[in-house]
Order: C-alpha cells, then structure tokens, then sequence
C-alpha cells in the first residue's frame, strides 16, 4: 500500500522518453557519472510492450517513482519467470515505502500470470536497494563476472 496522496497507474507506451529518463537516473546514480545513457533508448524501444508493463507512482500528477516488468527464462529448467527491468524511486521519496510497495505489485501481477519466481539485477554496489531486496525475501542466485580487456 502506498502512502497516502501517492497514487500508482499504468503505462502507456507513449511514455518511452520519460521510461528512459528514469532509467538514465538510476545508472547516474549507480556510477556516479555523467555519462552518456543515450543507449537505454534502445533497450526500452526493443523490450517495452503490452507484454512488459510498467506502472508509476504520482504524487501531485508528477511520476515520482516506476517499476517496469519483463521476461526472462530461467536457464536450468527453461522456464518463463518475471524479471524487474527497472525499479526506481526519486531520493526525495525513499524510505517511505514506495519501492516495496511496488515489489509487492509486481509480485502479484507475476502470480497472476503464473509465475513462480522474479528475478532483478542489483549493482553490489547499491546498498540500500540490496537491502530491500533481500528484507522482501530475494537471494542472490547468480553472480554477474566482467573482465576489462
């Protein structure tokens, strides 16, 4: 449940630009850069569609906060299971209860689809985000490995 005055709504697909500014927010964030993040146009233009929601949180008619759900095959068994593409909270907003609350949509539009598992990728890094992952009961399944060369 959201706090009071926020408000949760669907996507719409015209929302592209906005779902990549979110997106540029969360890995300036995470690396602490001003890079350039022009190329997650591309990952929202190849992956967002009917089939990968995307819900907001408002507060005041301003999106303050979203989580943007996919696909993903789990590669022992094969199966289809949901995967958070994205899950963002202003700084202003955090700690209120927002980023769980989202979760907790996610996790019933997975039941409802008949899903038995999530899965996110958090950068280590990411304390905060780590934490709450893992206080909503997720575990670390796999690590991601890059080498420099």
């Amino acid at each position: 449940m959201l706090p009071e005055g926020y408000r949760l709504r669907r996507g719409y697909e015209k929302e592209k630009e906005l779902l990549v500014k979110f997106m540029c927010r969360t890995y300036q964030e995470v690396v602490n850069k001003q890079e350039d993040f022009s190329h997650l146009a591309n990952t929202v233009e190849t992956y967002f569609n009917k089939d990968t929601p995307l819900w907001w949180v408002e507060l005041e008619g301003k999106e303050i906060a979203c989580i943007w759900m996919g696909n993903a095959i789990e590669q022992v068994k094969g199966d289809r299971y949901t995967y958070i593409f994205l899950l963002y909270v202003d700084k202003q907003h955090r700690g209120k209860g927002i980023g769980t609350s989202l979760l907790l949509h996610g996790e019933n539009w997975a039941k409802n689809r008949g899903d038995r598992q999530i899965g996110l990728m958090v950068f280590s890094c990411n304390k905060s985000a780590v934490n709450l992952y893992q206080t909503l009961g997720y575990e670390t399944q796999s690590l991601l490995m890059l080498k420099k060369i």
